[in-house]
């Protein structure tokens, strides 16, 4: 389960870039009761809070950029993460800096071409608030080379990996950190893209106590769906939308813990 102690490898962070900070803001508040709250000296960037806490933020992209959300995943040495990535096959997109005193980042590419970012905790180790409905729970890895994309991950963070068959044909790795009980330390997946064309990419799912009232909120606020709500066998009732300027994201009730 994720949760904000955010032990090495985990998910800390995540962003998204957007062509229209102020409508984006405006679309996510509609479906998960965010409050943009923009930083005077980040040229646009800004957090996105849940109740006074940070539940991820949105920042501006270069003309001709994909809108899509960023994980990061917490390093104790951005630097030598970097170095291994690059061994490994990987590729920087924006190299180690300081963030002020709150930490240290840097955003590259995996050998398959999904976007990620690592953060090097200073002031801030990472996101105040997870696993509650309206945040990250979960992030997940589509990528036409699973085993492939595992190896390369496993050998900056130390991830371990356990089979799950949600149903039948359906091959998923479930992810943990490389500390800690296992099944406790589960924070994500890692699948086959389900189309050939389909790029592979990180994508973060959102807790929710209702999928079909946000996948209601999402659509009137101008999203789109690119997979209906659905339940899933050993998961619970899921949905895959994308926003206004087609950036993906997923939400999640997971099943009720058996008494």
């Amino acid at each position: 389960m994720l949760t904000t102690a955010f032990p090495a490898g985990s998910p800390c962070w995540i962003d998204l870039g957007s062509p229209g900070i102020p409508a984006t803001a405006e679309f996510y508040g509609k479906v998960f009761g965010w409050t943009f709250v923009p930083i005077p000296e980040a040229m646009g960037y800004g957090f996105v809070q849940l109740g006074g806490r940070t539940a991820g933020a949105i920042g501006p992209i270069e003309e001709g950029d994909r809108p899509t959300w960023t994980t990061y995943f917490l390093t104790t040495d951005v630097d030598v993460t970097v170095r291994a990535a690059e061994r490994s096959g990987g590729s920087v997109t924006v190299p180690p800096t300081d963030v002020m005193e709150e930490g240290r980042m840097a955003q590259l590419t995996d050998p398959q071409g999904a976007r990620f970012a690592l953060w090097q905790p200073g002031n801030t180790q990472g996101l105040d608030v997870v696993s509650e409905d309206n945040a990250l729970v979960w992030t997940e890895l589509h990528t036409p080379d699973p085993d492939g994309a595992f190896a390369f991950y496993q050998g900056l963070f130390g991830w371990r990996a356990e089979n799950f068959e949600p149903s039948p044909g359906m091959s998923y790795r479930v992810l943990s950190t490389a500390e800690g009980d296992q099944r406790q330390s589960g924070f994500g997946g890692i699948a086959p893209t389900m189309q050939e064309e389909q790029p592979a990419a990180w994508t973060p799912y959102f807790a929710a106590s209702d999928v079909d009232a946000l996948v209601t909120k999402a659509t009137a606020a101008g999203g789109s769906v690119l997979m209906s709500a659905s339940d899933v066998e050993n998961v619970g009732r899921l949905a895959w939308l994308a926003d206004p300027n087609g950036a993906p994201f997923a939400l999640i009730k997971g099943e009720p813990s058996e008494s």
